[in-house]
């Protein structure tokens, strides 16, 4: 599907779910204005709320990347990966690689690009995760017919052997969820880079804002050549996890005379 279609048909699911919330929902009355830092801690307790969540669904992902061009040549290199988040018999959480075709010869793929695939794109800013981020408010804006919060997010240090996100996201002012996030993974080296990406979530059992789509096109400059990426992630078929097994008692028959 192409990219611009898939943003108006994630539009039009974000819009559904809110007059749907809004239809179903008594109504409640006139929110008092917030400040930012009370912004902050409520979308940060509902990041926790959707992270805990998101982590009992097993939904499949899949990930289409795309060489551009290579020092401004274009190119046709392609891969694609399929993996399935599942649970093993012994209730652990895995994202199983189902399928991958096609090669890239231009660049590598490496395991911190495995961590932004899974970790990093659909970013959560939990309550645990906070302390290590500096919020600045930047004021409201629309995402879609979404009024919105919007906050610049940038790590208060990358030491460290983990990867942080830098960038904006954008906070319903109703719901106090995260619906949008825009940054890119740092810190950046000159031998692995990572594109700026763009993660759009869209509403799951009428409460949680999980991510739906994530798209990245970038040119990264490395030391010996200039590579445009493009990337293209999809999150669909969002199932909670529970076991449906069920223990029958049944009264013994009497035995025959």
């Amino acid at each position: 599907m192409h990219s611009h279609l898939r943003l108006l048909v994630l539009a039009a699911a974000m819009i559904a779910a809110r007059q749907a919330a809004t239809q179903t929902a008594p109504q409640s009355p006139q929110r008092k204005s917030l400040t930012p830092e009370e912004v902050i801690q409520a979308f940060a307790a509902k990041e926790t709320q959707f992270f805990e969540a998101w982590m009992q669904y097993t939904y499949r992902q899949t990930a289409d990347i795309r060489i551009l061009s290579v020092d401004g040549y274009p190119s046709r290199e392609r891969m694609t990966l399929v993996s399935d988040v599942v649970f093993k018999d012994d209730g652990t959480r895995e994202v199983r690689l189902i399928s991958r075709s096609g090669r890239l010869r231009s660049v590598g793929w490496t395991p911190e690009d495995e961590t932004v695939l899974n970790d990093i794109q659909p970013f959560a800013l939990t309550t645990k995760e906070l302390p290590f981020y500096n919020l600045k408010y930047e004021g409201k804006e629309k995402v879609d017919e979404l009024e919105c919060y919007t906050f610049s997010v940038k790590p208060k240090s990358t030491r460290g052997n983990r990867l942080y996100f830098e960038g904006k996201i954008w906070v319903d002012d109703q719901d106090l969820q995260i619906v949008k996030t825009m940054g890119k993974p740092v810190p950046q080296k000159r031998e692995n880079q990572f594109p700026a990406f763009e993660t759009i979530r869209q509403m799951i059992d009428d409460k949680y804002w999980f991510p739906a789509w994530t798209h990245a096109d970038s040119s990264l400059h490395f030391p010996a050549q200039v590579v445009r990426v493009e990337e293209t992630i999809t999150y669909d078929n969002y199932k909670r996890f529970g076991s449906k097994a069920t223990i029958e008692f049944t009264a013994p028959k009497p035995e025959k005379p």
